[in-house]
């Protein structure tokens, strides 16, 4: 799969070719989970809407829920102003966090109003 030119040549990659992806539940507006994607992932994830990542560690391309079945349904994919950050709007089946959780950011939780 090939990234359409247009949308290739507005994102801004860090050096090893990535982009942040940030993950978001459309019903509840919660932010799941934070992983990288390149031109490839990008262009996986926008024809097939299964949230598609590339794992920095394992130097290989994952879809979400391929092996868990937790998996993340694509609604929505925006590109940020600066081209650095993509934000996919995704209907969550089961945990987002690899540790079991809902999302990967209801554990610690360093400052809060009241």
């Amino acid at each position: 799969m090939t990234l359409d030119p247009a949308i290739a040549a507005r994102l801004k990659r860090n050096d090893a070719g990535l982009v942040a992806a940030v993950a978001q539940e459309r019903g509840s507006g919660d932010v799941l989970m934070v992983a990288w994607m390149d031109d490839e992932a990008l262009a996986r994830t926008l024809e097939t809407r299964k949230a598609t990542y590339y794992s920095r560690s394992r130097q290989q391309y994952w879809v979400k829920g391929e092996t868990s079945g937790h998996t993340q349904y694509v609604r929505e994919v925006r590109l940020d102003c600066d081209g650095d950050t993509i934000l996919l709007v995704v209907d969550q089946e089961g945990a987002a966090c690899h540790t079991g959780t809902h999302t990967c950011f209801d554990s610690d939780l360093l400052l809060a109003d009241g």
